[in-house]
């Protein structure tokens, strides 16, 4: 419990956490937020990381006078790490998404059911559901992962794995960079971080609503 508390404050409050980072660790910074975003989307059981919300504050962070987060190299940093963590996902899914145990909590959710399922998705809408799973929150982390496991096409997937990536580190970097300093918004920024995290989740939200509501008409 403490745990799960400890990393709500820390995205949350992700700017203050980041501020303590750089006056730590100062130049080693870059590889600390590299080694988050690469978890994040690069390991399955790890999509509780924050990745919207960090590249936001990296971002308003990077353009303050004397910041030691230089805003070209934040971008690229951010960038390799996205990719590589989504290729890594990719591969350890078609490793071993197809062997997890029934009985594990994972299980519950990739199955040989499901991962025929995914294949069937894969195959119909292809690269844009790995370009939209990079806003969302924890479909980011398991969208590579099933990609792999239902052995979506590695070249057809590595297109859309970088097209998402530039959008999205761009998109949330930028957006930090030109308005994270804004009075109102860093005044309000655990505000803003639970904003980000909304938005993400939305089209969740909609797709389950959509489908219970189509399993009702469906009765």
């Amino acid at each position: 419990m403490d745990i799960i508390q400890a990393m709500i404050s820390f995205i949350i409050h992700i700017d203050q956490h980041l501020v303590e980072i750089i006056n730590t660790f100062g130049i080693w910074t870059y590889v600390i937020i590299f080694l988050i975003i690469f978890v994040e989307t690069g390991l399955v059981i790890f999509p509780f990381l924050p990745g919207d919300s960090l590249l936001f504050a990296a971002g308003a962070l990077a353009v303050l006078p004397g910041s030691e987060l230089n805003i070209i190299i934040l971008l690229i940093v951010l960038w390799v790490a996205a990719v590589l963590g989504d290729t890594v996902n990719y591969h350890i899914g078609k490793k071993v998404g197809t062997s997890i145990p029934p009985d594990s909590w994972l299980g519950k959710f990739i199955n040989q059911e499901k991962m025929d399922k995914a294949e069937a998705f894969f195959n119909k809408h292809g690269g844009k559901t790995i370009f939209i799973a990079r806003f969302m929150p924890f479909i980011r982390t398991f969208a590579p992962f099933v990609a792999g496991a239902s052995r979506m096409n590695y070249r057809y997937f590595l297109n859309y794995n970088l097209l998402g990536a530039t959008v999205w580190v761009l998109l949330c970097t930028m957006a930090g960079y030109f308005f994270g300093n804004i009075p109102i918004v860093k005044e309000n920024f655990s505000l803003v971080v639970l904003g980000i995290i909304f938005i993400s989740i939305l089209p969740m939200i909609f797709s389950f609503v959509k489908s219970k509501m189509d399993s009702k008409k469906a009765k």
